[in-house]
């Protein structure tokens, strides 16, 4: 089976906020999908964190790498893809690029031999995991009426980010955790996302520690980005006092970026993103290596159907990644998959054991959000 093409479409129309200090409009796009075609009419789905018009950009310089490939040797075929990329943009969006092949690969592997990609990972450790609702911090009051809500739908992990977090005042942030605490309960998991990678982040280590020492009063599971996402030796003394886990990574592409942060101990739970950091086979050898070194692997997944497919295939592999990140309210992940993502009583969600990522996109959504694009 060999790749005969590879298209793209961007999503937009319903783009979520990002919290960002430049914010996100519903009409940006930010994030990409992947439709990789072959000789014997099979397709592949992958996503990419990156605006449409980079991706094309991307294929363009990849194309004379990639055309009539193998479909079926996803790790062979993005590392060339990545060796062939030192002189022309190696990180950032080309990379960013490859990860969407790269898991478009993955998916039709599982597709030809008739196994999930957790299988094809070395096996699963579990059938389901549990989702954590990623979404924005607000006011107190609006934000637990969010939460309330949230959990009605199930949830039984939360996450909250950005927003006026580190930007008003420490009552404020205070504020926020408290209310975030008492709408959930304490029988729930709570996380805090300063937003660290936000541009021109105002705060650094002092206000870091200070903070985290907050946090600990309300049962915070993990501190995720209290800091700028270079300062690699903060992050180091932050881990090392903090009373909560220190989280982070979800900026960093391809295996070398992470090394020094394992070696410099900077982490308590690596954060890469399946749709940036260079795929499914890029993120198998950091979760491989944050094990090595004692790390929590738990992917970051702010961003669609694909990408949310492809963590739990991810976290079906390793036996300590016990969660996964739901970006609610977003209809690239609710509303993209014609086999819609249901949590059990628990609070699970399933991964599924059909061949390949298992996913099926919704024809008619793609077509909504992709003004049309032929992608499939």
């Amino acid at each position: 089976m060999k790749i005969r093409e590879i298209r793209c479409a961007g999503l937009r129309g319903a783009t979520p906020e990002g919290g960002w200090s430049n914010e996100l409009r519903p009409d940006d796009c930010v994030h990409t999908l992947i439709a990789v075609h072959t000789d014997e009419g099979a397709v592949g789905l992958g996503s990419v964190f990156t605006n449409d018009a980079l991706v094309q950009a991307a294929l363009k310089l990849l194309e004379p790498l990639y055309r009539g490939e193998s479909a079926l040797e996803p790790e062979r075929v993005s590392e060339k893809l990545h060796q062939h990329m030192f002189w022309l943009g190696r990180g950032g969006s080309v990379t960013h690029a490859i990860s969407g092949i790269d898991i478009a690969l993955w998916d039709l592997l599982g597709q030809a031999s008739g196994q999930p990609v957790g299988r094809l990972l070395g096996g699963r450790y579990r059938d389901r995991v549990q989702p954590y609702a990623s979404l924005l911090m607000d006011e107190p009051s609006k934000l637990s009426d969010h939460l309330l809500a949230v959990k009605a739908e199930g949830f039984r992990a939360f996450k909250i980010g950005w927003g006026p977090f580190g930007r008003v005042s420490a009552a404020t942030d205070r504020a926020i955790v408290q209310a975030a605490r008492e709408a959930i309960g304490d029988d729930c998991r709570l996380m805090v996302d300063a937003g660290g990678s936000d541009a021109f982040w105002p705060n650094g280590y002092k206000w870091a520690r200070n903070t985290a020492t907050m946090l600990a009063d309300y049962d915070v599971h993990w501190f995720e980005e209290p800091l700028p996402p270079d300062a690699m030796e903060d992050y180091a003394k932050l881990r090392e006092h903090s009373p909560v886990a220190i989280a982070g990574g979800e900026v960093l592409t391809r295996r070398q970026a992470f090394t020094p942060w394992m070696i410099a101990r900077a982490l308590d739970i690596v954060q890469p993103d399946v749709t940036k950091v260079g795929g499914i086979s890029e993120e198998r050898r950091i979760a491989w290596m944050a094990q090595e070194h004692g790390i929590r692997f738990i992917p970051h997944g702010w961003n669609t159907a694909v990408g949310l497919a492809a963590d739990l295939h991810l976290a079906s592999a390793f036996p300590g990644t016990d969660l996964v990140e739901y970006l609610t309210g977003s209809p690239f992940i609710d509303e993209l998959s014609a086999n819609a993502f249901q949590l059990d009583s628990d609070g699970m969600l399933a991964i599924s054991d059909r061949p390949g990522l298992g996913l099926e996109l919704d024809r008619d959504a793609v077509k909504k959000y992709t003004g049309g694009a032929n992608l499939l």
